[in-house]
């Protein structure tokens, strides 16, 4: 009987932290607002390293106002390191964790990840981010 009772617990336990992750995804912001992209400065490293032929590396500077929002996107394919330069960034993934970037700390954007990031701040944030980006 216990068994029983702790087997239904953990499957629900399962299904919850199911249903949040697809809230959390359903409700995510689709559009950017109070976002400015910096130009890129990019490097083609089709003639660096035969492997990646035909990407950038490419650096641009991404500044959100507050109340900003960078809406749902993915890192499939496009791996990409990022580093805060003022104020805080709340970084919200898919599955419904939730990470803050505070000003110097730098982080990762890997294959698999789908994020929205906002800034909860009053002034705004800029994040320098670089990745490998396929045009």
């Amino acid at each position: 009987m216990i068994q029983k009772r702790v087997a239904i617990a953990v499957a629900s336990g399962i299904a919850l932290a199911f249903a949040v992750g697809v809230a959390v995804g359903q409700n995510a912001p689709t559009e950017n607002k109070g976002v400015s992209v910096s130009a890129p400065t990019f490097v083609d490293l089709s003639n660096e390293v035969d492997s990646v032929a035909g990407r950038q590396l490419r650096m641009r500077t991404v500044t959100i106002e507050p109340g900003g929002i960078v809406a749902m996107h993915s890192h499939k394919g496009r791996p990409a390191v990022a580093i805060a330069q003022g104020g805080t960034l709340t970084e919200h993934l898919e599955n419904g964790d939730v990470h803050d970037h505070p000003q110097g700390e730098a982080w990762t954007e890997a294959n698999g990840i789908s994020h929205w990031a906002e800034n909860k701040g009053s002034a705004p944030i800029k994040v320098v981010a670089c990745d490998l980006f396929k045009p």
